[in-house]
């Protein structure tokens, strides 16, 4: 029987931590590789979802090191930060179609791993359409920030929306400093932040070169946004971003420095306002997500490069540990 994890020996880049490298899972059965997908952790196992075609929902057991396919698509969904929500997984503001010009979902779309179902939520308002946009929960309150009405092409928007997925009602809530796409949300503490993402813009030949290296964040004490003094230091869009702690961790990502994707992996300290780093990931990806679970941050699927491809399924792990100077 194959170990629950096969440890490969990655490229270690940053002696000046105390930190343990990411380790490659080698999985019992394997999922279907994909980009511009979710992954998502719900009531104690991984899904991906979504991504570029029609692609089946994958679940991953984390206590037996094994995938299996559990449903099929409603429909090619893409460009979206799908969130955890009473045991469920909601989708909102994401794409369907075909590049440049990918059309905003109207319904909401949750999916019941328990029961293997889909089902539509609440329509978004019309006026408030957009896909690639960051998604993140706080207090049992859904939160939509920034994206892109036109797919790849324009449309970009610093849009911030509030649903209350138990009753439906949606809330404007105040515009953020810089408009974004291609951009995940995530909770640290008080405070919706955003650290990476970009502004599509097809329509005049600009789209993997707009990143946006401000971070913003937004809090919910004072329904306030506000700008860190401090910008990325690895600017990239189709990134993912983590909350532990006071710790927002970015990784993942495309950019027009380099035809890879990006296996940076950074971390801002909130309190402080200062950035370190982790390990690299052994295999740099954008287009997919993050999960942290029992003390480890996990990373499955995404595109190679940047662009569309190769895709991959690789799953990789990392034990979590605060940086160290």
């Amino acid at each position: 029987m194959k170990p629950l994890l096969l440890i490969l020996t990655l490229l270690f880049t940053q002696p000046l931590l105390a930190q343990e490298e990411w380790k490659v899972v080698i999985p019992e059965s394997e999922a279907s590789a994909r980009h511009e997908n979710s992954f998502v952790e719900c009531d104690g196992k991984f899904y991906l979802i979504g991504g570029r075609g029609e692609r089946p929902v994958d679940e991953y057991d984390p206590k037996t090191n094994s995938w299996k396919t559990i449903a099929q698509a409603p429909l090619e969904i893409s460009h979206f930060q799908a969130i955890a929500f009473e045991k469920e997984i909601w989708i909102i503001g994401a794409f369907t179609g075909n590049y440049p010009h990918e059309t905003p979902i109207e319904d909401i779309l949750i999916f019941n791993p328990a029961r293997k179902e889909w089902r539509n939520g609440p329509k978004i308002p019309e006026d408030r359409l957009r896909g690639s946009a960051g998604v993140a929960v706080y207090q049992d309150k859904i939160y939509l920030a920034g994206g892109i009405i036109d797919g790849h092409y324009e449309g970009f928007v610093p849009w911030l929306d509030e649903l209350d997925p138990k009753t439906g009602e949606w809330s404007i809530l105040p515009d953020a400093p810089h408009a974004r796409d291609h951009i995940s949300a995530a909770i640290v503490n008080d405070k919706l932040y955003l650290a990476g993402g970009r502004t599509s813009h097809a329509a005049i030949g600009k789209v993997l070169e707009t990143t946006v290296a401000a971070v913003d964040y937004y809090d919910f004490k004072t329904d306030t946004w506000n700008t860190i003094g401090s910008e990325i230091p690895t600017p990239r869009a189709g990134n993912s971003n983590l909350g532990i702690g006071n710790y927002l961790i970015v990784l993942n990502g495309e950019s027009a420095s380099q035809v890879s994707a990006h296996a940076e992996v950074e971390v801002l300290d909130t309190k402080t306002g200062k950035w370190s780093s982790l390990p690299d990931l052994g295999q740099g990806r954008h287009g997919t997500g993050v999960v942290f679970y029992d003390g480890k941050i996990w990373v499955a699927a995404g595109s190679e490069n940047r662009g569309g491809g190769p895709e991959t399924s690789l799953l990789e792990v990392l034990e979590w540990k605060k940086p160290k100077r």
